[in-house]
C-alpha cells in the first residue's frame, strides 16, 4: 500500500515538477518562498470527458474580481515585507501563487508542486528518481479561501507539515489538528459564525426560518453548528436544503417551490456565492420579493450576488461579515495595475481584458467568450484608466478578506523574522536549540508559527489559540440600495464579539436597517402569531415546538412581555388582574371596627354590656324587694356579670386578628357562656326542689344553702376552664391569612383544633339543654319566685341560635365567620339578658304596687291551692277505684271537700297559718315571712 503511495505521488510530483505547478500563475524570486492559492475563477467549465483521446486539463470560467483583490493583498504584503528594514532585513521573500478556480481539482493541482519542492525525499523516493535539484522550497503556503478546498490541500500538506494559512476558510472542521496538523487560519470559525447567526434571529424575535447550506465541507458543518444553537434557543428551521453551483436546473427549480411555499420569510444560508447565485436567479425570475435573507461571511460582500439585477430579491439582507481592517497603501497599489508592469503576474492580463471587455495583443483569449463560443471584443493597449472603471476590484472600503490575506502574509514574516533573531538557548527546538534560516524547513516554521504573538502595525495583538485559529470579531452589514446608481452599498448596522460578555457580544443598530431594500419595519417569520401579554404559549399537536396557539393565563397567573412560554404565578398576597398582564396585591380584609357591619356588631355589643349594667344597677338599687329577693339576688349578679362577660367577649372577635386575640376570644366567650348558664341551672334548679317538695325542712335549706349554689356554678365552670387550658397547650389557636379567595386575603383565625372548639360549644350546649329541662319542668311555678317559662324561652333561643350556627360557621369564609360567631354570641347573650331580667325590671320600675309581700304572699298561696287541689283529686280519683274493686258497683264514693280556714287572728304580724280540708283530714300549711324563711326559699 505504501509503494501505491508512493507511486501516485511520483506520477503527480514528475508532473508539477516539469511544468512547476498550473501553467497560469504569479510567481518571483527569493530567497525564502511562500505559496498562495486564490480563486481568480469562480469554477471550471462543465464538460464530459469521454476518454477517446488524451483528458485535457478543465478550463477555469468566470473571472473573479474579488479573488484577484486578494492575490494582490499578497503580492502587495510581501513587496512591503522586502522594503522593510526591520522585518527580515536582508531577506528577499518570494511567491509562486496559483488559482484554485473554486474547485479542488485545480488546488491539488496546484498543492502538487509546493509538496515536490519541499523535502521531497522525506518519502525516500530517491531511488525512484532525484525530484528536489535546483527546485526553491515553499515553505508555507497562504489559502486556499473555500473551506472544501483548504481541507483537500491541508491534508496533503499536512504529510509534510507545510504551514498552511488560510484566510477565509471558516469550516468547524478544520479545527481538528489530529487530521490537520499543518492548517491555521486568520478567519474565524463557522462555531463562532453560527452562535452569531443564531443569536441575530432571537435579537429579531424570529422563530420560523430557512435554512439553505452548500453541499461541501463548509455548508455542512456550519449548518450543522446553527441547527444545535437553534435548537437551544427553541427556534424551529422549516426547511432544511443544500444547494451548490452544480446543481441541474430542475433541482434549483425544486428548491425554490419548497421557499415560495414556505410560511418562513427568513432565509439563512450557509453558502459560498457562486453555490447562491443559481438559486437567487430563480427567486429573481420568480420575482419573489418578500423574503429575508441572512447570509454568512462567503457570501455577505460577494460581488457575485451583490448586483443591481438582484436587488429587488436580495436587497435588505443582513449579512455577517469579518471584521474590515485597513491596509495603508493598498488602495494605490491597486490602482497601479498594468498589464506590462507586471508581468510576473500572468492573471492581471486576464483581468485587464475582463475588466475593459477587450483582448490584450496576442491573448490566447481573443476569439473565446465565457461559454465558450466565439465573440468580437476590441483590442485593449494596455495603458486604459482602471480608476475610470466600475469594479469590485477597486471596492476597497471594506477590507476583509483582503486583510485577512495581508495578516497572514506578515504572520508568516514574524515567525520567520522571530527565528532570525533567536538566541542560543532560548529556542523552540530541542535543547531550547534555534533553526538556522538558511537550512530552515517547513516544520520549523510551523513551531514558530504555533508559538506566534506580536503585535501588528494596526496595533492589533496577534497570536493563534490552541486551535490554531484567531479571535472572532464580525460585523454586522445590511444590503442598501444606492440612490445615486441602484448598486449595492454595504452599511454596517452593528458587530458581534464572541469574547465579550454574554448578553453584549451582539449589538444592532435598528434605526440603520432597510428591510427589503426601503421598510424600516423588522420582518415577521414565526410560525405562529405573536401572544399578548397575558397570554401563554399553548402546543399543537403533531406540530413543532414553534407552532403554537396562544392560551390565556389562569387567574392567579400573568405574562408581561409577547410570547411567553408559561405564566408566571403571582406571590403569594398578589393577584392578576382582568388581562393577566400584572399582579396587585390582594384586599387584605377582616371584621373590621371602621367598616359598617362591625360598627354595627360593635354598637350592639356595647349597648348589651350597657343593657345588662343597667339591669344590675336597678337590681342593686331594689335588692331588697320581694321580686329581686325571689330571684335570688346573690346568683342574679353573678349571671347579670356573666352577661356582661359575653357581651364583652365579642368585641375581642371584631378587629385584626392577633395571635393573642385568637387565643382570648374563644375562651372569654366559652368560660362566659358556662358562667351564665350555670347560673341560671343552679337557681331554676333549687327553686324546683323547694317546691316539689311538701314541707320545707331543714335538709334542703341546708343542701341549697348560698355556698353550695357558689360552688355547683365554680364546678361548672371550672370544666369549661379546663377545657380551654387542654386547647391552649396542645394546639393553640393563632393569626392566619386566608390565600384561598382569588382576589382577596382574609386574615382569621386558625383554631387549632376544630374538636376543641367543638368540646367547647358542646359543653356549652349540654349545660343549656340541663337547665332548658329543668326550667321546662318548672315552669308552672309561682311567677315572683321563678321566671321558668322566660327561662324556657331563652334556652329555645340559645338552641336555635347555637344549632345554627353551626352550617353557617362552616359554609362561611373569612371575616364573615368571626361576623357569624359575633352574632350568634349577641343573639344568645340579648335572648337570655330578655327573657329573663326584662320582665322583673318591668314590674320593678313601672308595676311597683306587685312588687310587695302581699302580692308575693297570694302568689304562693293561689300556687300552693293549685298543687293540693290536684293532689286531692288525684287521691280520690285513686280511692275511688279502689273501692269500686272492693264494694261492687253500688258503693259509694266519700264525699269530699275542700274549704280553707283562716286564724282570724289578722293582728299577728309574725303568723299567717290557712288551713285547708280534704275530706277525712286536715292538713295545716304554714307559710311564715320572716327572714330567715324566706332566705330558704329564695
Amino acid at each position: 500500500m505504501r509503494f501505491v503511495l508512493y507511486y501516485l505521488i511520483v506520477l503527480g510530483s514528475s508532473y508539477v515538477i516539469s511544468t512547476y505547478g498550473p501553467h497560469q500563475r504569479a510567481q518571483k524570486t527569493g530567497d525564502i518562498l511562500l505559496g498562495g492559492l486564490f480563486p481568480i475563477h469562480f469554477g471550471v467549465a462543465s464538460k464530459d470527458q469521454d476518454l477517446a483521446a488524451r483528458p485535457e486539463s478543465t478550463q477555469c470560467v468566470r473571472f473573479n474580481f474579488r479573488g484577484f483583490r486578494w492575490l494582490q493583498a499578497m503580492i502587495f504584503a510581501i513587496d512591503e515585507i522586502n522594503n522593510s528594514s526591520d522585518l527580515l532585513p536582508n531577506i528577499t521573500l518570494g511567491y509562486r501563487i496559483f488559482d484554485t478556480c473554486n474547485t479542488v481539482s485545480k488546488a491539488l493541482e496546484a498543492t502538487l508542486s509546493f509538496v515536490a519542492q519541499n523535502k521531497i525525499e522525506s518519502l525516500n523516493l530517491d531511488e525512484f528518481c532525484n525530484c528536489t535539484d535546483h527546485i526553491p522550497a515553499t515553505i508555507a503556503v497562504v489559502g486556499a479561501a473555500g473551506s472544501a478546498v483548504s481541507t483537500a490541500v491541508a491534508n496533503l500538506l499536512g504529510l509534510f507539515y507545510i504551514p498552511q494559512i488560510s484566510y477565509a476558510s471558516s469550516s468547524r472542521l478544520l479545527s481538528n489538528k489530529n487530521q490537520y496538523k499543518s492548517f491555521m487560519r486568520t478567519i474565524p470559525t463557522d462555531d463562532y459564525q453560527a452562535t452569531a447567526m443564531a443569536d441575530i434571529i432571537e435579537y429579531f424575535e424570529w422563530n420560523w426560518v430557512i435554512a439553505v447550506a452548500s453541499d461541501d465541507d463548509y455548508g455542512r458543518p456550519g449548518i450543522e453548528k446553527f441547527e444545535k444553537e437553534m435548537e437551544e434557543r427553541d427556534i424551529c428551521i422549516h426547511l432544511n436544503e443544500l444547494i451548490s453551483q452544480y446543481f441541474e436546473d430542475h433541482e434549483i427549480q425544486a428548491l425554490a417551490d419548497r421557499i415560495e411555499n414556505s410560511t418562513a420569510k427568513v432565509i439563512v444560508v450557509f453558502a459560498s456565492g457562486p453555490d447562491v447565485e443559481p438559486l437567487i436567479k430563480e427567486m429573481v425570475r420568480r420575482n419573489i420579493t418578500d423574503r429575508t435573507w441572512l447570509a454568512s461571511e462567503a457570501w455577505a460582500s460577494s460581488s457575485l450576488i451583490a448586483k443591481p439585477k438582484y436587488l429587488d430579491v436580495v436587497a435588505g439582507t443582513i449579512g455577517v461579515a469579518l471584521k474590515a481592517g485597513h491596509i495603508p497603501g493598498f488602495r494605490g497599489f491597486l490602482q497601479q495595475v498594468k498589464p506590462k508592469r507586471d508581468s510576473h503576474n500572468e492573471f492581471v492580463r486576464e483581468f485587464w481584458e475582463e475588466t475593459f471587455n477587450c483582448y490584450l495583443e496576442d491573448s490566447p483569449r481573443q476569439h473565446e467568450s465565457e461559454n465558450g463560443s466565439t465573440s468580437f471584443r476590441p483590442l485593449c493597449t494596455g495603458e486604459e484608466d482602471i480608476t475610470n472603471v466600475e469594479t469590485p476590484y477597486l471596492d476597497f472600503t471594506h477590507l476583509r478578506i483582503s486583510y485577512n490575506v495581508y495578516v497572514a502574509v506578515y504572520s508568516i514574516a514574524q515567525a520567520l523574522q522571530d527565528i532570525l533573531i533567536c538566541t542560543h538557548g532560548q529556542g523552540l527546538f530541542a535543547n531550547h536549540s534555534c533553526a538556522d534560516l538558511k537550512k530552515m524547513e517547513a516544520w520549523q516554521v510551523l513551531k514558530q508559527l504555533r508559538h506566534l504573538n506580536y503585535t501588528n502595525s494596526m496595533g492589533e495583538k496577534m497570536h493563534f489559540d490552541e486551535n490554531a485559529d484567531l479571535a472572532a470579531n464580525y460585523t454586522i452589514i445590511n444590503w442598501h440600495r444606492s440612490p445615486e446608481d441602484g448598486s449595492v452599498l454595504f452599511q454596517e448596522v452593528g458587530y458581534y464579539n464572541m469574547h465579550i460578555k454574554r448578553g453584549a457580544k451582539l449589538f444592532i443598530d435598528k434605526t440603520q436597517i432597510l428591510w427589503n431594500g426601503y421598510s424600516s419595519e423588522v420582518p415577521f417569520s414565526n410560525c405562529s402569531e405573536d401572544c399578548e401579554p397575558g397570554t401563554r404559549k399553548g402546543i399543537i399537536d403533531s406540530m413543532p415546538t414553534c407552532c403554537f396557539e396562544c392560551t390565556e393565563c389562569s387567574d392567579g397567573e400573568y405574562s408581561n412581555h409577547k410570547d411567553a412560554s408559561v405564566c408566571i404565578k403571582c406571590p403569594y398576597n398578589s393577584w392578576s388582574n382582568g388581562n393577566h398582564t400584572f399582579c396587585f396585591l390582594k384586599e387584605i380584609e377582616f371584621l373590621s371596627w371602621t367598616e359598617p357591619f362591625g360598627i354595627a356588631l360593635a354598637i350592639c355589643a356595647v349597648l348589651g354590656v350597657f343593657m345588662t349594667t343597667f339591669v344590675m344597677g336597678v337590681f342593686v338599687r331594689y335588692r331588697n324587694t320581694p321580686i329581686v329577693k325571689a330571684t335570688n339576688r346573690e346568683l342574679s349578679y353573678v349571671l347579670l356579670f356573666s352577661l356582661i362577660c359575653c357581651f364583652s367577649s365579642s368585641l375581642i372577635f371584631i378587629g385584626e386578628p392577633q395571635d393573642w386575640t385568637c387565643r382570648l376570644r374563644q375562651p372569654a366567650f366559652g368560660i362566659s357562656f358556662v358562667l351564665c348558664i350555670s347560673c341560671i341551672l343552679v337557681k331554676t334548679n333549687r327553686v324546683l326542689l323547694v317546691f316539689e317538695a311538701k314541707i320545707p325542712t331543714s335538709l334542703h335549706r341546708k343542701w341549697w344553702g348560698l355556698n353550695l349554689q357558689f360552688l355547683l356554678v365554680f364546678l361548672c365552670t371550672f370544666v369549661q376552664v379546663m377545657i380551654c387550658v387542654v386547647w391552649l397547650y396542645n394546639a393553640p389557636p393563632s393569626s392566619y391569612r386566608n390565600h384561598d379567595i382569588d382576589e382577596i386575603i382574609f386574615i382569621t383565625c386558625n383554631e387549632g383544633s376544630v374538636m376543641a372548639l367543638g368540646f367547647l360549644i358542646g359543653y356549652t350546649c349540654l349545660l343549656a339543654a340541663i337547665c332548658f329541662f329543668f326550667a321546662f319542668k318548672s315552669r308552672k311555678l309561682p311567677e315572683n319566685f321563678t321566671e321558668a317559662k322566660f327561662i324556657t324561652f331563652s334556652m329555645l333561643i340559645f338552641f336555635i341560635v347555637w344549632i345554627s350556627f353551626i352550617p353557617a360557621y362552616f359554609s362561611t369564609y373569612g371575616k364573615f365567620v368571626s361576623a357569624v360567631e359575633v352574632i350568634a354570641i349577641l343573639a344568645s347573650s340579648f335572648g337570655m339578658l330578655a327573657c329573663i331580667f326584662f320582665n322583673k325590671i318591668y314590674i320593678i320600675l313601672f308595676k311597683p304596687s306587685s312588687n310587695t309581700t302581699e302580692e308575693v304572699r297570694c302568689s304562693t298561696a293561689a300556687h300552693a291551692f293549685k298543687v293540693a287541689a290536684k293532689a286531692t283529686l288525684k287521691h280520690n280519683t285513686a280511692a275511688r277505684k279502689k273501692s269500686g274493686s272492693i264494694g261492687g258497683s253500688s258503693a259509694s264514693s266519700p264525699s269530699s271537700s275542700i274549704s280553707l280556714k283562716t286564724n282570724g287572728n289578722d293582728s299577728d304580724a309574725g303568723k299567717h297559718k290557712p288551713r285547708m280540708s280534704f275530706g277525712s283530714g286536715t292538713v295545716t300549711l304554714s307559710l311564715s315571712f320572716e327572714e330567715s324563711r324566706r332566705s330558704s326559699l329564695m
